[in-house]
């Protein structure tokens, strides 16, 4: 016999004979570039729906969502608390647009002194909710789940090849996972635009590390439509741009056109975006005012970060945005970030995740905001993973299967029902 009917023969995907091509359905292949993500998707995929459904249990168990607003966690059905809060900003957005205009001033002496408005929220997200709708068919609800969870997929394959780079594909795969698992992941499959901006982020930091700057440029530059923390993204972007352009081998090995492309493109999102609201309103500072004055969320060097710390050791809870369950979760989550920023740096991670995993964690706890929500802010600083993933990488699959399924099922509660139900997520 000889050695190409050898071949033929030992090979499933080649049919046998005339009967077996018409008749018997071939066993499916994936392309060789999509192989490897499919051990990570589907450890992310499985994780997500056990909590999801942990969390839809709780809801139905604790029968009160039905009684609260459907606008602040509420609804007539449990998956209806995924677009409460934030979700109903962003339908809202996705549904009229926006209605730009000088700020509306509010009685003096309260918290808030501006009237809230849609423009504190960026156009990507909506945008994609919007588009997805009108060529889906679906209504907007169900178009801004699609997108959250198609979005998601695509930020655990970011997070995947980003830590499979720096640590191996054992390592990804579990990072992947973890993604799933962090404080605040009850998101990612809810009307909020964290899973786009992941997915955005994760693939930005993949492109800087194999310099590909005008995918790179590209990428951030969406970022900068989607979120205001996009900053540090395209901060970390520039860096990375700036120093391979002062290093004479790497201006010869990677040129000078692709870093100044990236480093110039990559704020520009964000700038139009700002500068539109300045405009429109009348007030090139119009934006900042809203998020300061109309929902409390400015850059206070820490003082709000710290101020909660100190209330939550003695155990009070009279500072601003007290939510006592959400708040101690947080407190534990900002205490573990010196060790994971060291580990981190410990594993010599590329510059530009150093700077933008840093400039995220300053920029969260930096910010008075909802202290509660802080896993939830710090879902796209993703590199924080690689030295966990990294170290239960050695561990055997039977011990990993213990800790995901233990891991996906008390996720239900403290990354889905805290920040929804017992919090403002």
């Amino acid at each position: 016999m000889s050695t190409a009917s050898s071949d033929t023969a030992t090979d499933p995907a080649v049919p046998d004979g005339p009967e077996k091509r018409s008749g018997t359905l071939r066993r499916l292949t994936l392309p060789d570039g999509v192989r490897p993500y499919r051990a990570p998707l589907l450890l992310y995929g499985v994780t997500k729906l056990v909590g999801l459904s942990v969390f839809a249990w709780l809801l139905e168990w604790a029968d009160e969502y039905q009684k609260k607003n459907p606008r602040f966690g509420g609804g007539a059905h449990w998956w209806d608390v995924l677009a409460t809060w934030d979700g109903w900003w962003y339908l809202q957005v996705a549904e009229k647009g926006y209605d730009p205009g000088p700020l509306e001033r509010l009685a003096p002496g309260g918290l808030f002194t501006v009237k809230q408005n849609s423009v504190a929220f960026f156009p990507l997200y909506p945008g994609l909710i919007r588009g997805v709708s009108e060529v889906t068919g679906l209504g907007l609800y169900g178009s801004g789940i699609l997108v959250s969870v198609v979005a998601s997929f695509v930020a655990a394959a970011g997070v995947y090849a980003v830590i499979s780079t720096l640590a191996g594909a054992r390592a990804g795969t579990i990072a992947a996972g973890l993604w799933a698992l962090a404080p605040g992941a009850g998101v990612e499959w809810a009307v909020y635009s964290e899973s786009v901006f992941v997915a955005v982020a994760t693939w930005c930091c993949y492109c800087v590390m194999k310099r590909r700057w005008v995918a790179a440029g590209l990428l951030a530059f969406l970022a900068g439509l989607n979120r205001p923390t996009s900053a540090a993204l395209i901060g970390a972007v520039g860096l990375a741009a700036i120093v391979t352009l002062a290093r004479r081998d790497s201006r010869r090995e990677h040129g000078v056109a692709g870093p100044l492309y990236a480093m110039f493109a990559a704020p520009l999102g964000l700038l139009t975006y700002v500068a539109w609201v300045g405009l429109s309103s009348g007030d090139l500072t119009a934006y900042f005012t809203l998020q300061r004055e109309g929902w409390a969320h400015y850059f206070d060097f820490g003082k709000y970060t710290w101020d909660v710390l100190a209330n939550t050791a003695v155990g009070r809870h009279d500072y601003l945005f007290a939510f006592s369950v959400p708040d101690l979760l947080a407190v534990q989550v900002v205490l573990a970030l010196p060790f994971l920023i060291a580990l981190m740096l410990r594993k010599k991670p590329p510059l530009v995740l150093v700077a933008y995993t840093l400039a995220s964690v300053i920029t969260v706890l930096g910010t008075q905001q909802m202290f509660g929500n802080t896993g939830r802010y710090l879902l796209p600083a993703f590199p924080l993973l690689l030295a966990p993933a990294a170290a239960m990488s050695r561990l055997k699959w039977p011990s990993l299967a213990v800790f995901f399924t233990t891991a996906a099922v008390a996720s239900g509660w403290y990354a889905h029902y805290v920040i929804f139900e017992l919090g403002i997520p």
